[in-house]
Formats: C-alpha cells, structure tokens, sequence
C-alpha cells in the first residue's frame, strides 16, 4: 500500500472512536496506524493472525458473526473484501448501527449499495443507510 493512501485510509477511519476490521489476513498496517489515533481497533479473521499490540484480535466468521465482536464499533471496515463477503460485512455492520466502509480487489463491484470516496490510488466504498 503506498503512504498516500495508508494515511487517507486512516484519516478516514480515524473519524470513528472504535473499529472493527474484518478480515485483517498479514496486513495489520492500517489497524496499527488507526490504533495509534486513539481510535480503539478490533481486528478479525478466520485464523489466529498476529497483529501489533496496539490492536485487539478476535477469531470471528463474518458470515456468522458473534455480535459482541461488533457491540461497541461504531466503524466496521475491510480491505480487499471479496463480494461474497460484501453483504455478511454490511448484515454484521448494521446489527450495531456501525457505518461499513471497505475497499475491493480492484475490479469487483460492490453488492451492496454505496457511495464512492476516491483516495489516491483506491477506492473507498462507504455502505449506504
């Protein structure tokens, strides 16, 4: 990811006291850059993944989501979502009135409806309603 939009992404993100990011995989760079905002960051993934201490982890299935992972985030986001994981993110999202934002693989369209934020060299899909 190049610094111009590691630092939009956390700009961004920073807005919300508290996040969850779904699907965190090896890139733990943008949990670790919002922690250090002062923004509170719960990361997720189907396995254990080592993430910086400055990020909670927790071992959750989005597309069967354990609600108290979500309770307290008023910001769900994922990067590089795959679409059949869009809808799940927004359901698990929308349970706590947390705003859902996530960027794709590049040419996958979103399956949810949203508004488009361009950053340099991304595309921030922030979900509507």
């Amino acid at each position: 990811m190049i610094p111009e939009t590691l630092d939009a992404l956390v700009a961004r993100f920073a807005e919300f006291d508290a996040a969850v990011e779904v699907g965190i995989g090896r890139r733990s760079v943008v949990a670790d850059a919002l922690a250090e905002t002062d923004t509170d960051v719960v990361a997720t993934d189907r396995r254990v993944r080592s993430v910086p201490d400055s990020v909670r982890f927790v071992v959750d299935d989005v597309t069967d989501p354990d609600p108290a992972v979500y309770a307290d985030a008023d910001l769900v986001y994922a990067l590089n979502l795959p679409p059949e994981l869009h809808r799940p993110t927004l359901g698990a999202a929308r349970q706590t009135g947390a705003t859902f934002m996530f960027t794709t693989l590049g040419t996958d369209q979103p399956l949810v409806p949203v508004e488009r934020e361009m950053l340099p060299a991304e595309t921030l899909f922030v979900a509507r309603g």
